[in-house]
């Protein structure tokens, strides 16, 4: 199978996007919303947001950050009919090298507890367990949906 990985393309891919990320990572929290996350990833226009296709497909996604020293890889997200062929390596790899051309010195990433079985999975790419305690603090003002020019204008009459 041909596999290409490619910068995200809101027109073409969003949906295929949306139902890959509920059906793999099945997030329940508002900040989590897989339109959320992906209207606040093209607004910062890093172009770090990368997906796999196959056959006109989407069947894989990695999301990258990079804060001027450090890079992170999240949303690695591989369709379940096309697992175990190699496309979560290529995908890892993808933002690796764009995290490294932007002149990251470390990348990092973060396994969800639950998700543990993944560990190997990065190890094997070169990444090893750190003695870290993770924590995170939801801001909900900024999880709302976006808000249509539609629903601007009633509220304005």
């Amino acid at each position: 199978m041909n596999i290409t990985i490619t910068h995200y393309n809101d027109q073409l891919q969003r949906r295929q996007v949306i139902v890959l990320w509920q059906t793999v990572f099945a997030y329940e929290t508002a900040h989590n919303r897989p339109d959320l996350v992906i209207d606040k990833k093209i607004a910062v226009n890093d172009d770090l947001f990368f997906v796999a296709i196959a056959d006109k497909e989407v069947v894989g996604t990695v999301m990258a950050g990079y804060d001027g020293h450090r890079g992170w890889i999240y949303s690695v997200a591989v369709s379940l009919s096309h697992r175990r062929q190699g496309i979560g390596s290529q995908l890892v790899s993808h933002a690796e090298r764009a995290l490294i051309g932007k002149g990251s010195v470390k990348i990092n990433l973060q396994i969800m507890q639950g998700n543990e079985s993944v560990t190997a999975f990065y190890a094997s790419l070169g990444f090893s367990v750190e003695k870290r305690i993770s924590m995170g603090k939801p801001i909900p003002q900024n999880c709302q949906p976006p808000r249509t020019h539609e629903k601007i204008s009633r509220q304005s009459n």
